[in-house]
């Protein structure tokens, strides 16, 4: 009898409910501040967090899964009974936590030859972060809790990952500037000008899609990017970080454009705030079929 399991990193962000109902396991990013490393998600929440970067000016650094952890995860899952283990991680562009577990796969069959056709282990890019592949690892853990197929699932995520996308305002540009995302001299006058940009993640790469001047008018613009984007009735999800007006702005911005709410709320965990600091605003959707063509 085949048994799956569903694991993603912290950088999905998914919630811990959801974690808990579906049983899905999350393998924490340490994080180091200042001259302390901590595991994210287990040493600290993200209020916690948002907490800890206001006491240091440097930003935050994350470190990759390496592939001596995926094996010993591998090693756990087999020794536990699974027979098919699916893992969704963050964009392969931004960290080498993908490669690594596909890396891992057969340094773990070549140490651990008995496992080789007990347990299956299907490696998937994330193609992003935080409810961009968050809110798919979601809804694979549902359809299994649900009696979907090992194909179904994989076919769901295989089709999914490719077309998710997300827009996000970015109010401190001092992050983005630290971790490369803007050059430091188009941080700084944007930080002179009160201009704030909309970063746009979508088939792994991140780049600036608009820049708004005032807070108001960011919140604006994204809403009126994602909708334009995204596939008409479909779930979408909002972003937020230490702001709740910056959410409540938003969400009632999409309510009231689309007509739904949303499927979801995430909260940025320490993956994506070591790159945009803790105030942002986003929505991630699935994009129309012609924007991935």
């Amino acid at each position: 009898m085949s048994r799956i399991k569903i694991m993603t990193d912290s950088a999905s962000d998914i919630s811990s409910e959801d974690e808990q109902k579906y049983s899905i396991e999350v393998i924490p990013f340490p994080v180091t501040l200042g001259d302390k490393t901590y595991l994210s998600r287990v040493d600290f929440n993200n209020e916690q967090f948002f907490d800890l970067m206001a006491q240091y000016d440097e930003i935050p650094k994350t470190a990759q899964i390496t592939p001596f952890q995926f094996q010993e995860i591998y090693l756990k899952q087999a020794q536990a009974g699974v027979t098919d283990l699916i893992l969704v991680l963050i964009n392969s562009k931004g960290s080498s936590t993908y490669n690594n577990s596909v890396l891992a796969i057969d340094m773990f069959y070549e140490e651990y030859p008995q496992y080789r056709n007990v347990i299956h282990i299907h490696s998937f890019d994330g193609m992003g972060y935080n409810a961009l592949y968050g809110a798919p690892v979601v809804k694979a853990a549902q359809m299994c809790a649900d009696g979907a197929s090992l194909d179904d699932v994989l076919g769901y995520l295989t089709d999914i990952l490719p077309r998710r996308e997300i827009y996000f305002g970015i109010y401190d540009l001092k992050y983005a500037a630290k971790s490369g995302r803007i050059p430091t001299a188009a941080a700084f006058v944007g930080t002179a000008l009160n201009l704030k940009p909309v970063m746009r993640i979508f088939d792994q790469s991140i780049t600036t899609a608009a820049k708004r001047r005032g807070e108001r008018k960011l919140v604006e613009k994204v809403a009126q990017m994602s909708i334009e984007d995204m596939e008409p009735g479909t779930p979408y999800e909002i972003v937020y970080g230490n702001d709740a007006d910056c959410l409540e702005e938003l969400h009632r911005l999409m309510v009231q454009q689309l007509g739904y709410e949303p499927a979801a709320v995430y909260q940025i965990g320490a993956a994506v705030a070591a790159n945009s600091g803790p105030r942002v605003v986003g929505a991630a959707f699935t994009a129309k079929e012609d924007k991935t063509k």
